[in-house]
């Protein structure tokens, strides 16, 4: 029985999908990290700052909406501490606040005050309103920011529980997936702490270096490259004439790392892993890879990447109900001991123990669950790929086969996470989206079907930039769930026959 299933609802069988299901929490849970947007038009209307999409989010993704427990502390901060015109960011720690303040100090008009939280053991940032833009990126990219139920429990007066065994049973479950000790293992409270972790550390070990960011990946990847540090080398396409292009590149330049997506969010292609690493092998950095999509499940990256980077709140969880991040450094890699000495130095352990605790519970059928989930995502991929009306199907197995296939575990399988684009579909997706019967919001690697209209939602500013990057502005992202393959099969094409 899943988690959804105890909460009263199962959204395998009853997805959030109707214009009535508006705002409604994915799932229903006081910590859900999802919200229905269920038309096209109301995914536009969100990224507008509609007041009637705006006015009716039960919930939101903690990284881009404050929840209302979080708030909830802002607003005590503000009150106790707050002068005229400030608002505040609320951290769980003096180090990411400083961090805040530091990224307020280039990209708005100040850096603003630092202020403890006395009793709650909480730090503030303190900044002018005209700040708000920048705080709210740095809050976003970084994903350092309280989570829901810290601030939960700051509000009602309750300690941190103990946590220590659930996050060892975290470590080993990481440490067993990768083949590594769990030394080399690294919890975070989000999956963007991680990566801004390894980030840090990479530019450290390199100092006054860009990066590298080979193929396209999740949108807060590139503008946490591009916003803090020396900036980064874009590869969008990811592909044969990139490397080749970026191994001359290295030539008149160094680089402090190279990061990619195995496989890529959205478009599903994989990077040749093995001349990415022998790059940069030659050239003395660390290639970093984050295997979230493909799952440790099914793909192996440590033979080539000197670091994994994962988000433990997409399938690893499973439950929509909480986040969580790790980073793994590669033992045999030959900068194993500067990062493991750079990250360590710095390291906190700021996941909170509820969250924990609930990890290490949604985790425990990780592998059944990820099996079921290959076959139906296979099954149904394979359908749309056969359909008339659908133009394309981005998904491992017909995207760079056979670099997915370089990395795939025996046994292993292709994900449960894939984007359609329709043909003619300006006018198609619109109305195929609406029409489909599952939940519809942000998020993936849920036990329950969710799809998005994810350039809308990802780069709405930006949609000429992401076209010339090659992903289709009416494109469509769908994570797959533990429906049966054929109800789910069924739902796809009742949506496309409507067409």
């Amino acid at each position: 029985m899943t988690s959804l299933q105890k909460n009263g609802i199962d959204l395998t069988a009853h997805p959030l999908w109707r214009p009535e299901d508006l705002g409604k929490a994915i799932p229903d849970s006081a910590h859900a990290i999802s919200v229905c947007l269920p038309t096209w038009a109301d995914t536009i209307a969100y990224e507008e700052e509609d007041p009637r999409v705006l006015s009716r989010l039960e919930a939101g993704y903690p990284r881009f909406f404050f929840h209302p427990l979080v708030r909830e502390i802002f607003s005590r901060c503000e009150e106790r501490l707050a002068g005229p015109g400030e608002l505040c960011l609320v951290y769980p720690s003096r180090d990411a606040a400083e961090r805040c303040r530091a990224f307020l100090g280039v990209h708005a008009a100040g850096p603003g005050r630092l202020r403890a939280m006395e009793p709650e053991g909480l730090w503030a940032v303190l900044f002018p309103e005209e700040s708000l833009t920048a705080a709210k990126a740095i809050w976003r990219h970084a994903g350092e920011g309280i989570s829901s139920r810290r601030a939960k429990a700051v509000l009602e007066g309750r300690t941190e529980p103990d946590a220590v065994a659930a996050k060892e049973t975290i470590r080993r479950r990481l440490a067993d997936a990768y083949a590594v000790g769990q030394e080399q293992v690294f919890l975070f409270p989000t999956g963007m702490s991680a990566i801004f972790s390894v980030l840090r550390a990479g530019q450290r070990l390199h100092p006054n270096r860009e990066s590298v960011e080979f193929g396209f990946p999740y949108v807060d990847v590139l503008k946490l490259q591009q916003k803090i540090g020396p900036g980064v080398l874009f590869y969008p396409r990811g592909n044969e004439a990139d490397r080749v292009h970026l191994e001359n590149r290295l030539e008149k330049q160094a680089v402090s790392a190279i990061f990619c997506e195995f496989p890529t969010n959205p478009l599903l292609t994989s990077p040749d892993l093995k001349s990415l690493a022998e790059l940069a092998e030659r050239r003395r950095f660390p290639l970093i890879v984050d295997d979230t999509i493909g799952t440790t499940e099914n793909i192996r990256v440590l033979p080539w990447a000197d670091v994994a980077v994962t988000s433990l709140t997409k399938f690893f969880s499973g439950s929509g109900n909480v986040m969580g991040g790790s980073a793994i450094v590669n033992p045999e890699s030959a900068f194993a001991p500067g990062l493991t000495e750079i990250m360590t130095e710095e390291y906190e352990d700021l996941l909170w123990g509820e969250d924990a605790l609930l990890l290490a519970h949604n985790s425990q059928d990780l592998d059944a669950r990820m099996r079921a989930i290959n076959r139906t995502a296979e099954r149904l991929c394979d359908f749309l790929q056969r359909h008339p009306l659908v133009d394309r199907v981005y998904y491992p197995k017909y995207s760079t086969p056979d670099l997915y296939a370089a990395c795939m575990r025996p046994g292993g399988g292709f994900g449960g996470l894939f984007s359609i684009l329709l043909a003619d579909a300006p006018e198609r997706a619109p109305r195929f989206f609406d029409a489909l019967r599952v939940s519809k919001g942000p998020n993936l690697g849920t036990v329950f079907s969710l799809s998005c209209a994810y350039t809308l939602l990802a780069h709405y500013q930006e949609l000429d930039f992401a076209e010339r990057c090659g992903v289709p502005r009416h494109l469509v992202r769908v994570s797959v769930g533990l429906e049966e393959p054929d109800d789910l099969i069924d739902r796809f094409d009742r949506a496309l026959t409507g067409l």
